[in-house]
């Protein structure tokens, strides 16, 4: 078995198979024991679903964890090191797609039978939240979504209303599971090493709707408010064309008790499902 949390192995599996990484797909090995043995622990003993094994780093802890694991890779080039890499295992399948452009449920039917899956991904930086927001929207049967992504984004996938952080990116992520951050990861944990830090976040996906209010009109009324920070939530609403005039908007607004001037990301997502129920209410959503 080959030691993938060693760089002289990585560089001598680069040179035999004449292999060089790629930033344009973002590749960043991770090889840093502590943190792969964590992140297998928290993806559990069922099926795991890995985005982008690389070298099958990952790949092999959580085969000696889980019972099945499927890595979905978009390099082709990749595939004749990870078969060398992982051909000791019996409970491993490589599919080569774009996972941006996979049918991931259909996958999930087709290799996991009815098992309990979660997600373990190391994210390329330039697509870490359309993957994130695709996993979450999709409204996928996981159970658990545990991503390795660049510390500024992971930042804001946990940060607090009235933080520089806090965004429609925290919204979401908060508004499908139960995030938080699990473990800062330095540069030099991984191969090449990237010119910045990372973090890995682990989000338990809820199971039960977290607010009252209508979906459509909630994230209408969560992008509206964040498409301008530093207007207030009244000109937000009003500048997007959606919800009336903002004389309408803003004594909505304070009918809810709050002040006419209340800046969107001042608010909690209980807050916005509190305005985007009444917007609904009213027939503010044109």
């Amino acid at each position: 078995m080959y030691d993938l949390t060693s760089p002289k192995v990585i560089r001598a599996l680069c040179n035999e198979y004449g292999f060089k990484f790629k930033k344009s797909y973002g590749q960043n090995f991770l090889t840093d024991s502590d943190v792969l043995y964590k992140i297998a622990e928290i993806a559990g003993e069922e099926g795991v679903l890995e985005i982008g094994p690389g070298f099958g780093t990952l790949t092999a802890f959580l085969a000696q964890r889980s019972k099945k694991v499927l890595a979905i890779e978009l390099d082709e080039s990749l595939k004749p090191i990870i078969d060398t890499t992982l051909a000791g295992f019996n409970n491993i399948d490589i599919v080569y797609k774009d996972i941006m452009k996979t049918d991931i449920r259909a996958l999930l039917n087709e290799y996991f039978n009815g098992m309990s899956v979660s997600v373990a991904a190391n994210l390329p930086y330039y697509v870490t939240t359309p993957i994130v927001l695709k996993l979450l929207e999709e409204r996928l049967p996981f159970k658990k979504v545990i991503v390795m992504v660049q510390k500024e984004v992971g930042d804001r996938m946990v940060a607090k209303p009235g933080t520089k952080d806090y965004g429609a990116l925290t919204i979401a992520v908060d508004y499908y599971s139960k995030a938080e951050i699990i473990e800062k990861v330095p540069a030099s944990s991984f191969i090449p090493a990237p010119k910045v830090d990372s973090c890995v976040v682990s989000m338990e996906i809820r199971t039960e709707p977290y607010i009252n209010a209508d979906e459509k009109m909630f994230f209408s009324v969560v992008k509206a408010a964040f498409a301008q920070r530093r207007k207030t939530l009244s000109n937000g609403l009003a500048n997007s064309g959606l919800f009336g005039t903002k004389e309408n908007i803003q004594k909505l607004i304070e009918e809810l008790g709050y002040d006419g001037n209340v800046r969107g990301e001042t608010l909690s997502i209980i807050e916005f499902s509190n305005i985007a129920r009444l917007l609904n209410e009213r027939g503010y959503l044109r």
